[in-house]
């Protein structure tokens, strides 16, 4: 009986240790098929990213070599340098530093980015470089020309001593970061770069990184008492709700007050005001929606309905995003004919019966202008209209200010039409007759002007 249970176990165990060591050896083999293949990405993404830098610096010193009134040059080369520092951006991007300081580093390079992209795109025949600019680049091209050395001497330590961009992982991950010569290669040039004195990036550049905070406010600060009265009177709410104020973020820039309302028949309302001016920045109403049953544009006349009743006068739909049982529209100010479109307030609203449900006002807030300065036109509406393809078909034309490229207010012609089965919004400068910029519009706003 045993030799027969041994005939038959024997080989089933046999086989069976052979398929586990089989697995093993598979399992095994894939996974070092994977960490070679994240440690080649890694290489791959220093390497391109110590050459690109190099050609950072190469390039800025090509468009500083240049005469002065080479326009031409100047844009190529500014061209070149936003390109290279959008792909150092992107390879920085691909390896594992997500624990390692290198924050600094990623800043500066967007700012180089964004430097030379503003200052690259504009017209340099009628607007060159300026002196405060060329000593911007002077001063890059030295700094990049460090950065440079110093990623040179962390990969000339990589390749003499092979080592592995895996082991950066798994130091970071484990806090043990001592005696790796690629962690404190990184950390020596982001601290070289964060002791960089602060550059003039110029107006355009800058204001990509002013965050907005409640100094730019008028008014004085509210207290919660105040906070409460303006909540109760924009909700319609009577003395029967419960509401509770909570203050955030106390004593910084962003110091703000949040409102939540329990109204009698169960529905939850939430608003945020700023505490300085005590002004309205977001509104959400809680309920169940049912099936759709109002259109587009009777969602949009209930809106502007309930932006007017709210103080909000003058707006204009000029966008709308539906979603099943749900719309959001875009609304600007109108001013003299004009769509102020940096003063926006977006709205939420319910397709079962058109009621606004959420109200987004930062950007009203943060741009309102009581009464703007606005330009009269160069152009024409008929040289304006000159500067298009002759193929778009105009369906409508009006005024608008828009902020441009380098975040400065610009009056255009508005132009909307179709060409090519599709419809556009085509912004030309009142000015100079340059497009400023092209939207596509989407079907769910196609019949918005």
């Amino acid at each position: 009986m045993y030799k027969r249970l041994s005939a038959i176990l024997f080989p089933v165990a046999t086989v069976l240790l052979i398929g586990a060591l089989v697995w093993g050896y598979q399992e095994n083999k894939e996974k070092n098929a994977i960490l070679i293949n994240a440690e080649n990405q890694y290489q791959r993404a220093f390497h391109d990213l110590s050459y690109h830098m190099d050609r950072l610096h190469t390039e800025l010193g090509n468009t500083l070599a240049v005469s002065s009134t080479s326009q031409g040059m100047h844009r190529k080369g500014l061209m070149n340098v936003w390109r290279i520092t959008s792909e150092a951006q992107n390879e920085i991007n691909q390896l594992p530093l997500g624990l390692l300081p290198f924050n600094k580093t990623e800043e500066f390079l967007s700012r180089i980015s964004n430097f030379a992209y503003k200052t690259g795109v504009r017209d340099l025949t009628k607007e060159p470089l300026s002196e405060n600019e060329v000593k911007t680049l002077k001063t890059l091209y030295t700094n990049s020309g460090e950065i440079t050395k110093d990623l040179q001497s962390v990969q000339n330590k990589v390749i003499a001593s092979g080592l592995r961009w895996m082991d950066v992982e798994t130091a970071l991950v484990s806090n043990n970061t001592q005696d790796n010569s690629i962690i404190d290669g990184f950390r020596t040039v982001d601290k070289k770069v964060e002791a960089y004195p602060e550059l003039d990036w110029g107006p355009s550049v800058s204001s990509i990184y002013d965050r907005r905070s409640v100094k730019q406010l008028a008014g004085m600060p509210v207290s919660a008492e105040d906070v409460k009265r303006k909540a109760m009177k924009f909700a319609d709410t009577d003395g029967s709700a419960r509401l509770r104020v909570t203050q955030n973020g106390k004593g910084t820039d962003w110091s703000s007050y949040t409102v939540q309302v329990n109204q009698r028949q169960g529905h939850k309302i939430s608003m945020d005001f700023t505490e300085k001016g005590g002004q309205l920045i977001s509104y959400t109403k809680e309920r169940n929606v049912g099936a759709k049953k109002v259109s587009v544009q009777e969602a949009i006349d209930k809106a502007q309905d309930f932006l007017a009743k709210k103080g909000y006068a003058d707006m204009t739909a000029v966008s709308a995003d539906q979603f099943d049982n749900m719309a959001n529209f875009s609304f600007v100010r109108e001013e003299d004919g004009v769509l102020i479109y940096p003063e926006k307030i977006t709205v939420r609203s319910a397709m079962d019966n058109g009621e606004v449900l959420g109200f987004q006002a930062s950007d009203f807030v943060y741009e309102h202008q009581i009464k703007r300065e606005i330009p009269q036109p160069k152009l024409k509406l008929a040289q304006a209209k000159k500067t298009l393809n002759p193929e778009y078909n105009i369906l409508y034309n009006r005024k608008a200010l828009i902020k441009n490229d380098r975040n400065e207010d610009v009056l255009c012609y508005e132009f909307g039409g179709r060409i090519n089965g599709s419809q556009y919004r085509i912004y030309i400068n009142a000015d100079t007759g340059l497009e400023e910029t092209v939207e596509v519009i989407k079907d769910a706003q196609a019949g918005i002007r």
